[in-house]
């Protein structure tokens, strides 16, 4: 049950007991959003840009399951080519739809450049972000102007916002319809105890999502 990958989180790291409630109601927030089919946007800046190329890693391919891909999909992968369709089958794995903001460095770079680079991050988010879709906002401090632009921005498109911040949330409490911040405050800290966190999500995830679906 995905129960239990919180109580072995909360175990191994007793000081985020604190957060247990954030962090569960997190995963509630991200399940709901991907039982409709919506998708989670990620910000981060430096150390948590880098977490937000995790985290897709995790939610996009196989983490602790292989996902075995349906087998509707399968046929369809068939009809069009027998041989590579199933390859295709053997190979690809069932995914939760996931973007991390900070990798599209033309985009970023050019809107930049042109118009504002305390917007990068807002501009994909109105771009990509449907109502019912998921902004996880990572910043150690929660007062990226980035993420804040990012933030209100996902509110006015009628997306959640999930903040993982340091002690306190900064900024961002403002505009977070779930705050996880952990009791640290200098940045490396926070980011040591953000990692835990958001490896306990996505296994979290995993197993409601593809535990049925899974060869191992």
């Amino acid at each position: 049950m995905p129960e239990q990958y919180l109580n072995d989180l909360i175990k191994r790291y007793a000081v985020l007991q604190g957060n247990r409630e954030h962090i569960a109601e997190a995963y509630e927030c991200m399940k709901r959003s991907f039982s409709m089919g919506k998708k989670l946007l990620i910000a981060g800046n430096g150390g948590s840009a880098s977490d937000a190329e995790h985290i897709v890693g995790e939610l996009m391919k196989g983490f602790l399951l292989h996902r075995r891909i349906d087998g509707q999909m399968a046929e369809k992968l068939q009809r069009i080519d027998v041989k590579k369709g199933v390859q295709l089958e053997k190979m690809l794995q069932n995914a939760l739809p996931a973007i991390a903001l900070c990798n599209h460095n033309s985009l970023n770079t050019a809107f930049l450049n042109d118009v504002d680079g305390d917007m990068c991050f807002a501009q994909q988010v109105y771009g990509y972000g449907l109502e019912g879709d998921v902004l996880l906002a990572v910043s150690t401090s929660g007062n990226s102007r980035n993420i804040i632009y990012a933030a209100v921005t996902a509110k006015a498109k009628g997306m959640h916002v999930i903040g993982l911040t340091g002690k306190g949330g900064g900024e961002l409490v403002s505009f977070a319809d779930v705050l996880v911040d952990v009791e640290e405050t200098e940045a490396y800290k926070v980011q040591e105890l953000h990692l835990p966190i958001y490896h306990c999500l996505c296994m979290m995830l995993e197993e409601h999502f593809f535990s049925n679906t899974s060869t191992e």
